[in-house]
């Protein structure tokens, strides 16, 4: 029996041994193999800098003049002279009233000034003459009175009569109805034909460059501002130098600037809102009356402020802002912060992060909170270089 098992047992010993052969070559190589090499990370290091305090609020689009058209004199509209939806010019004719009637007014008004004219002529003789007669005693001083009232009279005579050219002469004017503002104006009210006075609305006329955009913004947030502006926390810009930004309802970015121009003294009791009113150049005639848009308005500047770029910032489980942080022996340590308002491709830590410090923004995805790395300063063009190309692979 022995006999019979001896192969079969030295079948299981060279099994063994060549089984501990084989792990010792393994354990051998695994110790010759070279360590991984850290990652290679890219970090900014933050330096505190002004950055603007910008609200997005609502606001709506309202011309800065606006004059409702209407004749100064009754009469039956002969000619409509604009194109409706145009742009006039302040005096630009824009109705003709029928003139008739005030010329014929006006030719009766001056009729009337040369015949009070004429008895002043007369009037003012007589006074010369009873006066010339009275300084040789040859006339009382009674007739000499009488005559120099008279020549008065006469003086106020023409004087009426004057007034009452002048009057038909403005009436007269008034048969064209004039442009009071520039601006454009809109559809026609009134057709030819029609008999109108001084109640009737013929057109509208809009100033819409410059235009105002009002908006509303809580009044909680306004006292907010102030006290933090009163604290030294924010620098106020001043009413005239608050930039306004605007973009339309599709997120469209609108290229002019504007500026502030004052903020209402009362808060709506309905709504606990301040109506604030900003002007905005509209050369290129784009914002129109009552159209919604969205007013980017920079209310304060925080003067030691310190961004990151948004593609450092992480989000845990609970959804808490973190980044991860070098430390002097250029070990990756994860720290959770606070953070703020988004400038640009920028985000605002407003705590856990101080100056002077390192932050990783590319390459963190290989790394371990407290393992080491491989740092090197962050190029922005390199990361934008790198995101177009594999864009391109992707679209190929």
């Amino acid at each position: 029996m022995t006999i019979s098992n001896s192969p079969f047992r030295l079948a299981i010993l060279f099994a063994l041994f060549g089984t501990l052969a084989a792990c010792s070559d393994s354990e051998e190589q695994a110790a010759a193999a070279p360590a991984a090499p850290p990652p290679a990370v890219s970090f900014i290091e933050t330096k505190p800098e002004a950055l603007p305090i910008t609200n997005d609020l609502p606001g709506r689009i309202s011309p800065t003049r606006i004059a409702e058209v209407r004749p100064r004199v009754s009469g039956i509209v002969v000619e409509r002279v604009f194109e409706q939806g145009s742009t006039v010019k302040e005096g630009d004719v824009l109705y003709r009233i029928d003139p008739a009637s005030f010329e014929v007014q006006l030719a009766s008004a001056e009729a009337t000034l040369q015949r009070a004219k004429s008895v002043q002529l007369q009037a003012r003789q007589t006074s010369d003459r009873q006066t010339e007669l009275n300084s040789r005693r040859i006339t009382s001083t009674q007739q000499r009175d009488d005559a120099v009232a008279l020549l008065a009279q006469a003086d106020a005579d023409v004087a009426v009569a004057q007034a009452g050219v002048d009057a038909a002469k403005l009436n007269l004017a008034y048969s064209e109805v004039k442009a009071p503002i520039s601006g454009r104006i809109g559809r026609a009210l009134i057709t030819e034909g029609a008999l109108v006075n001084s109640t009737e609305i013929l057109a509208t006329i809009q100033q819409l460059d410059p235009v105002y955009v009002d908006f509303t913004q809580s009044s909680s947030d306004l006292l907010d501002l102030r006290k933090a502006v009163a604290s030294g926390t924010l620098e106020s810009p001043g009413p005239d130098q608050a930039l306004i930004r605007m973009q339309f309802d599709d997120g469209r970015q609108y290229p002019q600037e504007g500026r502030l121009l004052f903020s209402e003294a009362t808060v709506d009791q309905s709504t606990g809102q301040v109506t604030l009113r900003a002007e905005i150049p509209n050369p290129n005639g784009d914002l129109l009356p009552g159209m919604y848009v969205r007013v980017m308005i920079e209310q304060g500047i925080q003067p030691a402020a310190i961004a990151v770029p948004q593609q450092a910032v992480q989000r845990n489980t609970g959804g808490q802002s973190q980044l991860y942080v070098l430390n002097d022996k250029d070990e990756a340590e994860l720290r959770i912060v606070q953070s703020g308002r988004t400038i640009g491709e920028r985000v605002v830590i407003a705590e856990g992060l101080d100056a002077g410090e390192r932050v990783i923004v590319e390459g963190f995805q290989k790394v371990r909170p407290g393992a080491p790395v491989t740092a090197e300063p962050w190029k922005p063009e390199d990361g934008k270089a790198a995101a177009d190309a594999a864009a391109q692979k992707t679209a190929s």
